[in-house]
């Protein structure tokens, strides 16, 4: 990316970012600019009353007045000034309670809005990001909003206000003067963007790699046993030092281009100051015509405000370059941000709705009150009219393609049908498309070509929401949230009880080694399952889908973390909890695999047969060499 391009996108997300605050506090924004507009004009006025008092003082000079008959002059110009600063104190003291407001408000309502749409996105976008790298957008990311929003831009603001002010005041007294300090005053703006701007350049790369950095760090942290295990710490080393490498040139650059600018400004205000002494003096001594708007000649009560003047526009154009490297850290922090708030949320133009039923005379009613029964909830566009069917679990796919990325079929012409009750079992190498089709069935991703029907019903026309929740998931990762063992099974199901939890504990297998816990279903998780086994993880994991109860089970390794003899405990459980369902199994051990009513052998994302176990046996054919253990599954 150019650094031209960087810094033209960076207004389009100044003017975003301007119209997301103020659209958070429509009325405290406009406030808060016009404390800031008071709080700049008045930092800009003692000039003015200092050349108003050196003029009291020479005119008093040159007409031989005394002190007495200088003073209440004087004394009156002093008091507007101390009068001015009064209400400059309050408006600071406004403005900072306001802005404390408007930063932290803002801030919350932006991570509220990034939480709500990273829900919204589909499984694909967390399949392509590192998850340091989104947990970056929450830490990084806003942190340098925040210090942008707070100081930045204010400080900006008012040093813009202040210019311009100060700017105007000196063109009253003397147009000469004026455009020494205004040709300074280029040099000053040319300076400020060419090593700015390199600066502004690195400053954003900073933002990027930092988040790579952290990326880094979080999946060395998560692989933490398998790279001692592997011995590969030096690896890790490496790949670390990588990422800190680019960071740190980067950041070098960023600083180096920085920490040059401010000496530069500073010197080169120096020249102006000098410049503008020489220049009034010049006037004064040839007596040269002012030209201004104010009508005053040229005299020391002009030049001696003058200069202070000129430090002062010095000043705060040296206050604008620091700014700059805070303003660009929070523009590249807010794009990123903008960025995954840009990404399109998972589309879902289903209409078909899962809702709770009950039976009269073959009739089915919907019911708010939670039954055992559930049915599909059609609206017909056409005529209005609405038709509920029971829900059997029959899942059938039709010619079914499908590509992660585009011209990259995995998945070929796969049809199968899942009748109500049954038991479908995926066997294959890893790779050969098990876990694609089970994201197919719960729409995480969308077909290339072919059509998949649920009781009947285009899986398309389903609201995602409805899919899911009738469908029960047991993963080969075991996924735990940090707090108790109750709260972990009614995940599941919210409204369930705490019965009905100990039922599914029970159903699973996992009661036993609950109640050995030292505070029973109410031992607290930490979010991993850390001082859990593996396999007790596992179990829990079977009790909330059990809880759930859902009309359709899919199992992905579900026993892969479970010893033998725990497994023969819990396929009890799973015998139980499969009844009456119909149930997708995915099983590297095909001991899991036997009872299924129908078996799929895939191979690099094709059905190459299919069976019940011991027709299977009677092909000798693939299946047939890995059950007798002719290949190796893997």
């Amino acid at each position: 990316m150019s650094q031209n391009k960087t810094l033209k996108y960076s207004k389009g997300t100044v003017k975003r970012l301007l119209k997301m605050i103020y659209d958070f506090f429509p009325r405290l924004l406009p406030l808060i600019v016009v404390l800031i507009l008071i709080n700049a004009v008045i930092s800009a006025m003692p000039s003015v009353f200092m050349q108003k008092v050196i003029a009291v003082i020479q005119d008093a000079w040159e007409n031989h007045l005394s002190w007495e008959e200088a003073k209440p002059r004087i004394y009156s110009n002093v008091g507007v000034l101390v009068g001015l600063y009064i209400c400059s104190l309050i408006a600071g003291f406004a403005f900072n309670q306001l802005m404390a407001i408007l930063t932290q408000g803002t801030l919350a309502r932006l991570r509220d809005t990034m939480f709500r749409h990273m829900e919204s996105l589909p499984i694909a976008y967390f399949d392509r990001h590192k998850r340091g790298d989104i947990m970056s957008y929450y830490t990084n990311d806003v942190d340098a909003m925040r210090q942008m929003i707070s100081q930045s831009f204010p400080q900006l603001l008012v040093s813009l206000i202040s210019i311009t002010t100060i700017l105007c005041i000196m063109m009253y007294y003397s147009i000469w003067m004026g455009l020494v300090i205004v040709l300074g005053s280029m040099v000053s703006v040319i300076i400020t963007r060419v090593v700015g701007g390199k600066s502004a350049y690195y400053f954003m790369a900073q933002q990027k790699y930092v988040a790579a950095a952290e990326g880094v760090v979080e999946e060395m942290i998560n692989g933490g046993k398998v790279i001692k295990v592997f011995n590969h710490e030096e690896e890790a080393e490496e790949a670390f030092d990588a990422a800190n490498e680019e960071l740190f040139q980067a950041a070098y650059n960023a600083n180096r281009y920085s920490n040059t600018l401010m000496p530069i400004l500073n010197n080169v205000s120096y020249l102006i100051y000098v410049l503008v002494a020489v220049t009034g003096g010049l006037l004064i001594e040839h007596n040269v015509t002012n030209v201004s708007f104010s009508g005053l000649p040229i005299s020391i009560a002009v030049v001696v405000p003058f200069l202070g003047m000129s430090r002062q526009f010095a000043g705060m154009i040296q206050q604008i370059s620091p700014q700059i490297n805070s303003i660009v850290m929070g523009l590249a922090g807010a794009e990123r941000i903008f960025a995954m708030l840009d990404e399109e949320p998972e589309t879902d133009n289903g209409y078909v709705t899962l809702v709770h039923a009950t039976e009269k005379n073959g009739v089915l009613e919907e019911t708010d009150e939670r039954t055992e029964l559930y049915a599909w909830k059609h609206p017909h566009q056409a005529d209005g009219t609405i038709t509920y069917a029971k829900v059997r679990g029959d899942i059938r796919f039709f010619d079914v393609d499908f590509a992660y990325v585009p011209g990259k079929t995995i998945l070929h012409n796969i049809t199968l049908y899942g009748k109500p009750g049954q038991k479908i079992a995926f066997v294959g190498a890893t790779g050969a498309g098990k876990t694609t089709i089970t994201n197919l069935i719960n729409r995480f991703y969308d077909l290339e070509d072919g059509k998949i029907r649920y009781d009947d019903i285009n899986i398309n026309k389903i609201k995602k929401s409805a899919l899911r929740k009738s469908l029960g998931i047991i993963l080969q990762e075991t996924v735990l949230f940090t707090g108790t063992v109750m709260e972990n099974i009614r995940y599941g199901r919210l409204d369930a009880t705490d019965e009905e939890c100990i039922a599914a504990a029970k159903l699973a297998g996992a009661d036993s080694f609950i109640r050995h816990l030292p505070q029973g279903y109410q031992t607290m998780l930490d979010g991993d399952g850390s001082n859990l086994s593996q396999g007790q993880c596992q179990l829990l994991a079977i009790a909330r889908a059990a809880v759930a109860d859902p009309p359709v089970m899919i199992m992905d390794e579900a026993t892969s973390s479970i010893d033998t003899r725990t497994e023969q405990i819990v396929q009890r459980g799973m015998d139980a909890l499969m009844a009456g369902r119909t149930v997708f199994v995915i099983a590297h051990r095909l001991s899991t695999v036997k009872n299924s009513n129908v078996i799929l052998v895939l191979d690099h994302g094709r059905v190459i047969e299919r069976g019940t176990h011991d027709e299977l046996i009677a092909k000798k054919g693939q299946y047939y060499q890995l059950y007798t253990g002719a290949f190796e599954l893997e």
